[in-house]
């Protein structure tokens, strides 16, 4: 049922991005910092599933209409095409026409990179 809800509200968003012509200059991303797995839990839960999960990037230069990427049957772990957050973060910075070599500094003096390293996903780009 909250999927259905997820659902029609981002369908809604891009249509209404891509109706007002703000599609190819705005990224949505949809994403989560670890999935759920695919067992149900003694609290009939489930409990955290970092091995594979699903985002969702649409617009701002990403080919549309594709799948990328495919978990084994069971769930478990990845079986076709894996991406790191690092490529992920880079397609996304790619995507936006940031520098993935540019090093920023935090004001401690501690060194971050868009995307560490990461590659971008050309064939969603």
């Amino acid at each position: 049922m909250r999927a259905d809800i997820m659902d029609r509200a981002v369908g809604n968003l891009i249509q209404d991005l891509k109706d007002r012509g703000l599609l190819d200059e705005t990224l949505v991303v949809l994403t989560t910092e670890f999935g759920r797995s695919p067992k149900i839990n003694y609290n009939a839960g489930r409990d955290h599933h970092p091995a594979v999960f699903s985002s969702l990037i649409a617009g701002g230069g990403i080919k549309g209409g594709q799948f990328y990427g495919k978990s084994d049957p069971a769930g478990h772990g990845v079986a076709e095409e894996g991406v790191t957050p690092a490529d992920f973060n880079a397609t996304i910075a790619t995507a936006m026409g940031l520098p993935l070599d540019k090093v920023v500094h935090s004001p401690t003096g501690r060194p971050f990179k868009v995307a560490h390293d990461g590659a971008a996903i050309r064939k969603l780009l």
